[in-house]
């Protein structure tokens, strides 16, 4: 056994895990006005194509080798893409706070707009994570040429996020304060694509160190208000 490409490949599940929090946060916003029923299959649907979109954006990088080389003025592919998927995810976030705001987003989807709401989400799913995985896979390829080391690291990963997404999603949806939260962590993460697309490097720390601490002040607030509603029961 090649013990190197066990810890590749370990160091790689372990980047695509780091990247698959952004995923689920985006997918639970994504899917959050569908109708209950058809979450789950947006998810399943929506992470499917972005995995195989994936995997063929693997392949050409291996063939091309040309993502960082610039095309326009001093962007490349890449920046490009950093750039385009930085502004769409600063849209979408703020136009997601604005309905959870002002209770738009409460409002069910109507009939004739499921389908295409539906093909929507699985549209900016597959864009958004296709967004997310340019760095992933370059760093992955620069750790190895290994096919199989980073196809495999991706699949896992895939099945971790599509296991976690539904769960982890549904929750954030039934508690409107912690939607808003990961709301504000998409803006923070699409400024960062966004900056990164500029060649300016934002340490991941400076960004997920936050949200950690502020998710943790959310639960705990969360944890208050659950025991004074429960001591506030058995006064009663």
């Amino acid at each position: 056994m090649d013990y190197h490409l066990l810890g590749t490949l370990f160091l790689l599940l372990g980047l695509e895990l780091v990247l698959g929090v952004d995923n689920v946060l985006v997918i639970a916003i994504l899917v959050a006005r569908l109708p209950t029923k058809m979450r789950a299959r947006a998810r399943v649907i929506g992470l499917a194509i972005a995995l195989i979109a994936r995997l063929v954006l693997l392949l050409v990088v291996l063939v091309l080798a040309k993502l960082e080389l610039p095309i326009l003025w001093h962007f490349s592919i890449r920046d490009l893409l950093l750039l385009s998927g930085g502004l769409f995810l600063l849209w979408k976030a703020v136009r997601e706070i604005h309905h959870v705001v002002e209770l738009k987003g409460d409002e069910p989807v109507p009939s004739s707009d499921v389908q295409a709401s539906f093909r929507a989400a699985i549209f900016q799913i597959v864009l958004l994570d296709l967004v997310f995985s340019v760095d992933s896979v370059l760093t992955a390829i620069g750790l190895t040429r290994e096919v199989w080391v980073i196809v495999t690291a991706v699949t896992l990963s895939f099945v971790v996020v599509l296991f976690f997404a539904g769960p982890i999603g549904e929750f954030i949806i039934r508690h409107p304060a912690l939607k808003i939260l990961a709301l504000a962590f998409l803006v923070t993460i699409g400024i960062t694509i966004f900056m990164e697309g500029m060649h300016k490097e934002i340490p991941k720390a400076y960004i997920y160190l936050p949200m950690g601490f502020a998710l943790a002040i959310e639960m705990l607030q969360m944890r208050y208000d659950f025991n004074r509603q429960k001591k506030g029961n058995d006064a009663s």
